[in-house]
């Protein structure tokens, strides 16, 4: 939901930052951006309305994921992602422990990543 808060065009930016890999949304964070859309008002309705149509929109792929009954959406993503693109600070600090290779929004202007990129 960047996007909204911060003027940056991540689209753009991921496609620099990302230029060979496949950028997957998995369908269970689609759906927890449709029950922010419903649940919200003002803006967070919109920045949940603006990182819906982004995910959905190329070069972005919904993917159908799977998600244990009782597991959190931050733990499924970890557990399915080869680069995560996040800046929630707990989920950050999951994936650096993990090794996974984190995008994150910088100084609020542009997209860095933390961590070694590998080929896809």
């Amino acid at each position: 939901m960047t996007t909204t808060q911060f003027q940056v065009d991540v689209v753009v930016e991921l496609k620099n930052i990302l230029p060979s890999y496949n950028l997957y949304v998995p369908s269970f964070v689609v759906e927890e951006l449709e029950h922010i859309k419903k649940k919200s008002r003002g803006k967070a309705k919109i920045a949940a309305s603006v990182a819906l149509k982004i995910a959905q929109s190329p070069p972005f792929m919904v993917k159908h994921m799977e998600r244990g009954k009782k597991e959190r959406v931050d733990d499924a993503l970890l557990r399915l992602s080869s680069v995560l693109c996040t800046n929630d600070r707990e989920l950050k600090q999951k994936a650096r422990e993990k090794g996974i290779p984190v995008v994150y929004l910088r100084q609020k202007r542009y997209l860095s990543v933390e961590g070694h990129l590998n080929s896809p």
